[in-house]
């Protein structure tokens, strides 16, 4: 069943394809571009926002599976109801600044981004659309009926498995770019930890950080001991600038910024204990 679909007016199209341009910036090492695309993404869908409240609507049907029927039933059900109390005209306008900025701020090309879970996050757009028809919505809501009920997820698992395939990309173009720079496991899990935070809030990335700081101020502490590094003033200077930026960072919200210097400062800890 073929139905027309503005994917520019699709929350959760814009929401994605932000999120796979953002990859791209922190891999190319574009630093001012990535900033500008995490400010959109944060002022956009950062928490209250309208449309994080309708991208929220979306994830209760694409993030969920293997669920009874009855109770897959009752989600899709309570997810056109909350759909339902939602300002479209504001909506609307909100979509509508959000492409404004995208065009201007950004590029066009952003809307030309391949977005794997397309057809899914289209299906889920229509089942909110008044003007379908009766037949087409029952029909729509089935195929979203069997996602939920299935044991594989209508887009968790295909995400993934694709995000991780994207993300594998980058790095490997990155890499030949810059040979001499070639990122390690560490490097790569944090970038796929950034990526992943916009659709759990951050969560992972936060323990994950929280972690790795620990780590690399305990690597960076330790070289300042060690006795070529002890009797080298400029070095140790640079190692105790290093750990005060680390420290710094439990006062800041994560951004492409930090992401850039904790990658810088993994490799400087790699060399360290190379």
């Amino acid at each position: 069943m073929k139905l027309k679909h503005n994917k520019k007016r699709n929350t959760a199209f814009l929401f994605e394809v932000l999120v796979r341009e953002l990859t791209k910036s922190v891999i190319q090492k574009r630093s001012d571009y990535g900033i500008k695309i995490s400010k959109i993404v944060k002022e956009h869908f950062g928490k209250g926002t309208l449309l994080k409240k309708e991208l929220e609507i979306y994830k209760s049907l694409q993030e969920n599976s293997g669920l009874k029927p009855y109770i897959a039933e009752k989600l899709i059900y309570e997810a056109k109801a909350q759909y339902g109390q939602l300002d479209k005209e504001r909506i609307f306008q909100e979509q509508s600044a959000l492409i404004n900025k995208i065009n201007k701020e950004l590029t066009p090309d952003v809307f030309s981004q391949f977005v794997p879970n397309y057809k899914s996050i289209a299906t889920l757009h229509q089942i909110f659309n008044d003007s379908l028809s009766p037949k087409k919505k029952v029909l729509l809501e089935a195929t979203i009926l069997e996602a939920l009920t299935s044991t594989e997820q209508l887009t968790e698992g295909k995400s993934k498995k694709v995000d991780n395939l994207v993300i594998k990309k980058f790095v490997e173009r990155y890499n030949k770019q810059y040979e001499s720079s070639n990122l390690h496991e560490e490097q790569k899990k944090l970038l796929q930890k950034y990526v992943m935070s916009f659709s759990d809030n951050g969560f992972d990335l936060n323990i994950y950080l929280n972690e790795e700081l620990g780590r690399l101020k305990s690597v960076l502490s330790e070289s300042s001991n060690v006795k070529e590094i002890l009797e080298d003033t400029e070095m140790l200077e640079k190692s105790k600038t290093v750990l005060s930026i680390l420290e710094s960072f439990k006062e800041q919200p994560v951004s492409v910024d930090m992401i850039k210097k904790v990658l810088r400062v993994q490799n400087l800890a790699r060399e360290i204990q190379d």
